[in-house]
C-alpha cells in the first residue's frame, strides 16, 4: 500500500519499513555491543545526510550525531538541534545502522550488510530531498561510485562537479580530522558558505 495520493497510507507503510530496519538483527553476529540501528527519515525530508556509521555515544543514546561531530556538522550546516532533529526536514540514513566497534585507528567501518540492504528499501522512498550530503569516504564510495576521486580531499576538491547532481561530498566532522582542515582551509572559505545557502534553500529557509 504505498498510494501516492494517499498521504496517511504513504507515511504508515514508510512507518512499518522503518520498523523492519529498527528490528534489523542481520550483522548482530558482528557488533560488540549489539544491535541499535539508528537513523531518522521520512517522505517528506528535504535534505539527506548519508554518513558511516553511529560511535559509541551514538549507540548509547540512539540519537543520530549526537556527539561533538554533530556539534561541528550542524555549525557546518548553520543549524541548532531542533531544526537537524526533525525528520520531517532532514534525513540521516547512514551507511551502517549500527556502531561497528572500535579499531586501532578509530571507529572500525560500517558493516558491509547494512547499505545495500536498506538503502535500496529507503532512499526511493525519499522524493522530497533537495540536497545530500555524503559525508566521509564510505559514503561518498556508495553514493558516488566511480565518480568519486582518488581519495577523500579528491572527491571534496572536486564538490562543484558533484553538486550539479545533487550531491555534496563532505569530509567527516569528527575532531580526529583537525589536521585535514589545517590542510584544506578552502574547506572553510570556499566550500561551507555555498553548503550553507545550499541547506537554507533545501529546507525552505
Amino acid at each position: 500500500m504505498t498510494c501516492c495520493n494517499d498521504g496517511a497510507t504513504v507515511a504508515e507503510s514508510f512507518n512499518t519499513l522503518l520498523a523492519r530496519v529498527h528490528a534489523c538483527r542481520l550483522c548482530q553476529a558482528h557488533l560488540p555491543l549489539g544491535c541499535r540501528p539508528v537513523l531518522q527519515a521520512s517522505p517528506r525530508s528535504r535534505l539527506l545526510i548519508v554518513s558511516q556509521a553511529p560511535g559509541r555515544k551514538v549507540h548509547e543514546t540512539g540519537i543520530p550525531f549526537n556527539d561533538p561531530s554533530g556539534d561541528r556538522l550542524r555549525d557546518w550546516l548553520g543549524i541548532d538541534k531542533p531544526a537537524f532533529y526533525d525528520a520531517q526536514h532532514i534525513a540521516i540514513v547512514p551507511m551502517g545502522f549500527c556502531f561497528p566497534g572500535t579499531g586501532k585507528n578509530g571507529d572500525l567501518p560500517p558493516r558491509p550488510e547494512c547499505a545495500p540492504t536498506w538503502h535500496p528499501q529507503l532512499l526511493p522512498q525519499l522524493q522530497q530531498v533537495r540536497l545530500t550530503l555524503a559525508i566521509g569516504q564510505y559514503a561518498q564510495a556508495g553514493l558516488l561510485g566511480a565518480q568519486r576521486g582518488r581519495n577523500l580531499t579528491d572527491t571534496v576538491q572536486a564538490w562543484r562537479q558533484h553538486l550539479h547532481n545533487g550531491v555534496l561530498p563532505l569530509p567527516h566532522p569528527s575532531p580526529r580530522n583537525r589536521l585535514w582542515f589545517r590542510r584544506n582551509p578552502w574547506f572553510e572559505t570556499e566550500l561551507l558558505p555555498v553548503l550553507r545557502q545550499r541547506v537554507a534553500a533545501a529546507l525552505g529557509a
